[in-house]
């Protein structure tokens, strides 16, 4: 079970939670508990002082979530057919957003497919959760580095056969031996980036081999499937790679995220995500060739910097 923010105490697993109440405590105050199926745990949550607990996204049996707020507890309801956990709190893995054998029908496809077809109330309230969830896991994933991270910004539309895109995968080699290297999660030279990052610990032999490997399929157009396969191919290849970090968006869902950043904040509202990117490159940003995008996050940047505290 995770301590974190004062007296929040995040439960996210039924042992935990059942871990917890054998122990002895009587009240829930400052729990907060995620997505969990408490069907069969009314008789134990009812003999507990659930003032001030925090239930986000978990299901009950029958008249047990009106007595969890008649006593105090504040209950939000998971959100029908939603493809995404709007309460999770992990960042995503690559094999997770690609988890099934054809692209359409993976989390990464649906998401971005339910994102297009739903705006109303509760989709955007979704998204919003997911959002905010999102943020509290990038969180708890920086608190627990200390390597500074150094921004890669660049275009989508790089392809893995152009020499761009072995120069911008052996810039994040080098770099990332002792930065943690950030890029907006997506293909092209953000691609090249989270690869040279991933192996950064090899010898620079290895990325030649993983870029040959990768060169056949240079886009992920016409098909995202072959694109990530070949990807999954080189992990499968090499392993234990280093940590680097992507920053999509599935306001651009027709771009696929890469699978070579091994921790992956993905967010529906790209202007969240945008501003995220930026903050938490703390040793700095070099920015690559690109379109609107990559504009877009230089006058962000030097924004930020003008309007910069002094201290």
């Amino acid at each position: 079970m995770r301590h974190t923010r004062g007296r929040v105490i995040e439960v996210e697993s039924l042992p935990e939670l059942d871990r917890r109440l054998a122990a002895g405590a009587r009240s829930l105050d400052g729990w907060r508990v995620t997505s969990l199926d408490l069907v069969d745990r009314g008789a134990l949550l009812r003999s507990r002082d659930v003032t001030g607990a925090t239930f986000l996204g978990c299901r009950f049996a029958p008249g047990d979530e009106a007595d969890l707020e008649a006593r105090g507890a504040i209950v939000f309801p998971a959100i029908p057919d939603v493809p995404v956990d709007s309460y999770r709190s992990t960042l995503y893995s690559p094999r997770e957003l690609y988890d099934a054998e054809v692209y359409s029908a993976s989390l990464d496809a649906r998401a971005y497919g339910w994102a297009q077809e739903h705006d109303d109330r509760d989709a955007l309230l979704a998204r919003t959760l997911h959002d905010h969830a999102i943020d509290l896991a990038l969180a708890d994933w920086l608190a627990g580095r200390r390597r500074p991270r150094v921004g890669l910004m660049g275009g989508h539309a790089l392809t893995r056969d152009e020499p761009a895109y072995v120069e911008a995968a052996r810039l994040a080699w080098h770099l990332g031996s002792t930065l943690v290297v950030a890029t907006g999660g997506g293909p092209g030279a953000m691609e090249a980036a989270n690869l040279g990052a991933y192996l950064s610990g090899h010898p620079v032999e290895a990325l030649d081999e993983a870029v040959a490997r990768l060169a056949p399929v240079p886009s992920f157009r016409p098909s995202v499937g072959a694109w990530a396969d070949a990807s999954f191919e080189v992990l499968d290849r090499f392993p234990d790679g280093a940590e680097s970090m992507g920053i999509p968006t599935w306001h651009y869902g027709h771009e696929p995220p890469n699978v070579f950043a091994t921790a992956i904040a993905k967010y529906f509202r790209n202007a969240t995500r945008e501003a995220v990117l930026l903050q938490v490159c703390d040793a700095g940003i070099v920015f690559l060739p690109g379109a609107g995008g990559t504009v877009q996050e230089i006058f962000q940047d030097a924004c930020e910097n003008f309007y910069a505290d002094e201290s």
